[in-house]
């Protein structure tokens, strides 16, 4: 059976937990990164996770940050929270950890939650650009390693126009600026694949839905969640895709679980 791993910003794992729940339920799914958890440590709800069978490791951050790595029956082993390079960024936005299936492969996986950056000018925006630069040096040193690697997350970057329904309506935001896309870009120029644009060459697949003026409704979506696969990983990617009915239960998350399926 394929290997699912997927990314799943759940906008506050304590009001989303009974969808998380439902998800791990009902989707079984092998690997999960979770993003935005908005809580402490001391208050991910780690009893439950353990009893819906997954093992956890995560970072939290009680504002709107945090993020977590689980594995259905096994334990994921934490190798690196946070980036190098700001020693004062305090924010827990990256966990990267090593997962070993009974059969003794091993899988590196990220979870990630790039900063959003508006309003723009400003130095939420420099601070995601900068971020993107740590994230990048990372990325270059995981491929060093030539191992099966995937960075999941929200990374908070409208990369092609066809990743959003309207260019207009978002044209001055964070997420779709120049600097924003060439972040992204530089990622793949290293030899990362885009999974879900890989197996949707033409766009006009949706991760993400706001919350505001009948989105979800009118489908006016935007692609902001990605896995990126090491070339070790891409050789064993079997489809991908997006869980998109979950966006639409009730207290969902504006998120919809993103995944890809490796042999």
């Amino acid at each position: 059976m394929p290997l699912k791993v997927v990314t799943y910003n759940v906008n506050g794992i304590k009001a989303r937990l009974p969808r998380v729940l439902e998800y791990l339920a009902e989707a079984q799914p092998d690997i999960v990164c979770l993003q935005e958890l908005k809580a402490s440590d001391e208050t991910f709800p780690i009893a439950e996770i353990e009893a819906a069978g997954y093992g956890a490791t995560w970072h939290g951050q009680k504002s709107w940050n945090g993020v977590a790595v689980l594995a259905r029956g096994i334990q994921p082993a934490e190798r690196q929270r946070g980036l190098s390079g700001e020693p004062e960024d305090e924010h827990s936005r990256y966990l990267e950890c090593a997962i070993t299936d009974p059969g003794g492969d091993e899988l590196i996986v990220a979870s990630l939650y790039l900063p959003n950056g508006n309003p723009r000018p400003g130095p939420k925006f420099d601070y995601k650009l900068r971020w993107i630069e740590r994230l990048a040096a990372r990325a270059r040193a995981l491929l060093a390693e030539e191992v099966p690697a995937v960075l999941a997350g929200d990374y908070n970057v409208i990369a092609n126009d066809d990743d959003s329904y309207s260019t207009r309506a978002m044209a001055e935001d964070a997420l779709m600026q120049p600097e924003s896309r060439a972040g992204y870009r530089s990622l793949l120029a290293q030899g990362w694949t885009d999974a879900l644009r890989t197996r949707y060459p033409g766009g006009g697949v949706w991760t993400f839905w706001d919350y505001q003026a009948g989105a979800w409704q009118r489908d006016a979506g935007f692609r902001i969640d990605h896995l990126l696969l090491s070339p070790m990983a891409a050789d064993r990617l079997v489809d991908a895709g997006v869980d998109k009915a979950y966006r639409g239960r009730e207290k969902a998350s504006d998120h919809a679980p993103t995944w890809v399926a490796l042999r």
